[in-house]
């Protein structure tokens, strides 16, 4: 069930993003704190409208389960781009509805149940380094995650992830 969200992005730095993601008590893991410190991550300006697509790995026509880089390919061939660092950080602090994970593993070497993970470029192919977030809701709390893994990790038809949808 294929959907979109749409967000106004919020121009704030990495050290102004954490203020708030502490502000609204949204928990971040270790990974999470590193990828603010990564050459990638960049504000970006204030007030601009971002359409965020979210799908499964299934809803992208990969039925079997699929890597990293055949994931990306197809994206773009669907017209999806990669999201900036900052996109996912500002939809982790606009969208507080998200449903409740039915279990509480914080680390099981595998996208999390009820996880959407933000894809956003990757430039560095060494797995012990942060590729990007993730959004999850465990119990009450929101949760900020950074993700670790290598192009030949296997993704699975139901994983979510969220892609930037350029303005048609």
């Amino acid at each position: 069930m294929a959907y979109t969200v749409t967000l106004t992005t919020s121009g704030l730095s990495a050290a102004q993003l954490q203020t708030e993601l502490a502000a609204q008590q949204i928990s971040l893991n270790s990974h999470a704190l590193t990828l603010f410190k990564d050459p990638r991550f960049h504000a970006m300006p204030a007030g601009q409208t971002s359409h965020l697509r979210i799908v499964t790995i299934g809803e992208l026509g990969l039925i079997v389960p699929a890597t990293l880089p055949a994931i990306f390919q197809r994206a773009q061939v669907l017209g999806l781009q990669p999201c900036p660092l900052a996109l996912a950080v500002d939809l982790r602090l606009q969208w507080q509805t998200q449903v409740k994970s039915t279990n509480s593993i914080l680390s099981k070497h595998e996208a999390p149940q009820g996880a959407i993970t933000v894809m956003s470029p990757i430039e560095d192919d060494d797995p012990d380094l942060p590729k990007g977030f993730y959004l999850r809701r465990i119990n009450d709390t929101l949760w900020l995650r950074g993700y670790r893994c290598d192009d030949r990790y296997i993704w699975q038809p139901t994983d979510t992830l969220a892609f930037l949808q350029p303005a048609q």
